[in-house]
């Protein structure tokens, strides 16, 4: 089913020379766009997707079906077969009859504007805070944009400051670093991210809500960004929406960051979680033919999530940087998980949230021990380097003996080396304890070199 728009001229108006060359170049656009709208029609429903017929030789992989019925439902191309295509539906239920007409659209396109911060946006880029309607930009873009070219890019070796002391100092992290949080469930992985966005060395933060709870998308929001809203944009899709639209969120909310890291800005963005979207795109996958290779888990997946991990990073020379935090829900605490083991290669670095940590009372949970940043060089000195790494055998040395201490079987003064890991490493955990509520730490080498110094009590009776 096609139709054809005929193009209707404007009369020229007597205007100056420069008015009538803009409305000659107006009017060469009209030629040349196209008029004519492919459309098909609906002929089989399913719970999860819908076919449409007449449709195959002019859509693509990605594109966008409308659905004109007494409503409109959006809805995108995931198959094409000789006689019809298989749209996959951002809303549920879809309400579409046999015989629909649909038409063809082009893929999912935004048109961020500065005047996005401070405002939560769904998967579409629609406004969902009840606060009018959003500026549009003067530039339109797909959320499937390509990740720029490796030669390209600046070299990332800026350090940044995060204020979270255990992060500072044992997984420092530069702009355009791209890292991940491997957690369980209830471990503290929301409230880190939250504590991550007071950084002050962003310009502008990007959050993604990939299939959270409905209640703990105001509580992120108000609680966790709380003053840093105005320089952020959020990005929602909880978990009862679509897997269209859960796999749609990390997308737009990465080409938003695009926009504003193009503009020379210094981007945080943050994705809760990366787990969420491969959940969403293995439902995908599944509905448009494809067989589970991995645990349930198509092979698409795993080349989409380096897809979207390669587009944050450092700009090209003048432009800014993207720096990505990427939360890794790990299921069953299995951190050899196919989803938690494909992303840990592809990222920069990982930090590791330990159950048996939070359960001592210590957050961040942050597993010294298990965590690493591939860029920490860029950001240590030379004294710096070699304290970490007294500081963390320090801490393998006191793990590593705790049961044999627990049950006496250790006498002080036997090994030298454990015994200042005994004085030391439970200073060093009280110093890493920080809350939400506390101000970021300006710079954590000087606050654990006065934690880690000897009381004034012990330093009198020596001079005594």
């Amino acid at each position: 089913m096609t139709t054809t728009t005929p193009a209707q001229s404007p009369p020229v108006p007597n205007q100056p020379p420069m008015a009538l060359q803009r409305l000659n170049d107006a009017l060469a656009q009209i030629h040349t766009r196209s008029t004519i709208r492919h459309g098909g029609v609906v002929t089989e429903i399913a719970p999860a997707f819908c076919r449409v017929a007449g449709l195959s030789q002019f859509v693509t992989l990605g594109d966008t079906i409308s659905l004109e019925g007494n409503s409109v439902e959006l809805g995108e191309v995931v198959r094409i077969d000789a006689d019809v295509i298989t749209v996959k539906p951002f809303e549920t239920p879809l309400k579409a009859a046999l015989g629909t007409p649909a038409w063809q659209r082009g893929p999912v396109s935004l048109s961020p504007h500065p005047t996005w911060k401070g405002r939560m946006v769904n998967a579409l880029g629609e406004p969902v805070d009840n606060l009018g309607p959003l500026t549009i930009g003067d530039r339109t873009v797909t959320t499937d944009a390509e990740p720029l070219s490796a030669i390209d890019r600046q070299r990332v070796t800026k350090p940044v400051s995060t204020g979270v002391r255990v992060i500072d100092l044992f997984t420092p992290i530069c702009a355009g670093q791209r890292i991940g949080i491997f957690a369980g469930s209830g471990i503290g992985k929301s409230t880190l991210l939250g504590m991550l966005t007071r950084a002050r060395g962003f310009d502008t933060v990007v959050v993604a809500l990939v299939g959270e709870r409905g209640r703990e998308v105001r509580e992120f929001v108000e609680d966790s960004l709380g003053p840093e809203r105005a320089r952020a944009v959020t990005v929602v899709s909880t978990g009862d929406e679509s897997p269209m639209m859960r796999r749609l969120a990390p997308k737009t909310a990465m080409t938003i960051a695009e926009y504003f890291r193009d503009r020379g800005d210094s981007v945080l963005l943050i994705v809760d979680s990366v787990t969420r979207f491969a959940h969403a795109a293995r439902d995908v996958a599944m509905a448009a033919g494809e067989p589970p290779v991995a645990r349930g888990y198509t092979p698409s997946v795993f080349s989409d999530m380096p897809k979207l991990l390669e587009r944050a990073g450092p700009g090209l020379e003048g432009q800014g940087s993207i720096t990505g935090i990427f939360a890794v829900l790990v299921d069953g605490d299995d951190h050899n998980d196919p989803v938690a083991d494909s992303i840990r290669g592809t990222l920069d670095g990982h930090i590791v949230l330990d159950r048996a940590i939070a359960d001592e009372g210590r957050f961040p949970a942050v597993n010294v021990l298990t965590s690493v940043s591939r860029l920490a060089q860029h950001v240590w000195t030379p004294d710096q380097q070699t304290l970490m790494r007294r500081l963390k055998a320090m801490v393998a040395r006191f793990e590593d003996t705790r049961d044999l201490r627990l049950i006496g079987g250790y006498k002080r003064g036997t090994d030298a080396d454990l015994d200042n890991a005994i004085d030391h490493v439970p200073r060093i955990y009280d110093y890493l304890r920080q809350g939400p509520g506390e101000p970021p730490t300006a710079d954590s080498f000087q606050g654990l070199a006065r934690a880690l110094s000897p009381p004034k009590v012990e330093n009198a009776q020596k001079a005594r």
